[in-house]
């Protein structure tokens, strides 16, 4: 797939008299966003009667536009064969399920064998789009899917989706404690006013919700379903510490392990050995960004939770047997 070149035209309606180009030029294309088409104005992409003009400056009504921009790369990570799991592609859109321990984008300590070389092997064209088409992430040792966009017109429209919460994300996440209900964490988070790495629950934090309801209860432990209302950095894992229910397995906000009394012995090892926060990604719903028809993407329970669900499952028959 080659990302065609942007080359469009317009007139600037007598209606928009008076008001910012930049404004009228995100009516006329809302296939991008506001920001890149300013960018464009500035670059002297998008023209106004033939010239050059400020992204402030106002239109008469009656101008003819002309935008005209061949996409320079904007992603320049190295492409790497590495295995995808793709649940849906078109020309639009890849879907694809995340493996734990895959690394979304490079950074420091991890240069290469990231998400984003994964896609540049499969569709190089995705080096013109912004972080290679991702439009939200998955911390790297959470599974689970992910959409990426193919065109920067399904690039500009995910991230609107995104943007309005109209994309709907549902999590698996094996959490500490038995819950007896669902309900809802509404709490803003945002940096650790001390450490940089971790979030936190913030009164002057950005707003952040979850919703969640219960899956599946064991002795004490709890599979929860959590479904994404924001989408901030780590916000499952965040609201679930705050709740005092920390998601299994994750030294970031987790603590320390506690062990059910009684536990069997394979419970017990699988506690012990599971080594990243049991939190999947199980369902992605958006509105396709050609066709307006939505697509919904699951993907199961990857091998290492469903082990950990059958030893909680099997340490409850048990106790609930050696108790009758």
């Amino acid at each position: 797939m080659t990302e065609p070149a942007v080359d469009l035209h317009a007139v600037i309606p007598e209606t928009a008299a008076g008001r910012r180009f930049d404004a009228v030029l995100a009516e006329l294309f809302p296939d991008y966003s506001r920001s890149r088409l300013s960018a464009w104005i500035k670059s002297g992409d998008a023209l106004l009667d033939g010239q050059q003009v400020r992204p402030r400056d106002p239109v008469r009504g009656g101008e003819a536009v002309s935008l005209s921009v061949v996409l320079d790369v904007q992603t320049r990570s190295e492409p790497e064969d590495i295995a995808l799991d793709v649940l849906f592609e078109d020309e639009h859109v890849i879907v694809i399920d995340k493996p734990a321990g895959l690394v979304v984008h490079p950074g420091a300590g991890n240069p290469t064998g990231t998400l984003v070389n994964a896609l540049l092997h499969r569709d190089p064209d995705l080096n013109a789009l912004p972080r290679a088409g991702i439009v939200h992430r998955l911390d790297k040792d959470t599974s689970g899917v992910m959409v990426v966009a193919r065109t920067l017109v399904a690039h500009t429209a995910l991230v609107a989706q995104l943007s309005a919460r109209d994309v709907h994300r549902q999590y698996l996440a094996v959490v500490s404690g038995a819950l007896v209900s669902g309900g809802t964490a509404n709490a803003a988070i945002d940096r650790h006013p001390r450490d940089r790495i971790r979030m936190a629950v913030r009164e002057d934090g950005r707003d952040a919700i979850t919703h969640y309801r219960l899956r599946e209860r064991f002795r004490a432990h709890t599979l929860l379903e959590c479904r994404l209302e924001t989408g901030r950095t780590h916000q499952i894992r965040v609201h679930m510490a705050h709740l005092k229910h920390p998601i299994i397995g994750d030294r970031l906000y987790g603590g320390s392990l506690k062990l059910p009394r009684g536990a069997t012995d394979e419970l017990v090892a699988a506690l012990r050995g599971f080594k990243r926060q049991a939190l999947h990604a199980e369902t992605l719903e958006f509105m396709h960004p050609a066709s307006g028809e939505p697509v919904r993407c699951s993907a199961p329970m990857p091998a290492d939770m469903q082990a950990l669900v059958k030893a909680l499952q099997d340490d409850s028959r048990a106790f609930a047997e050696r108790n009758r």
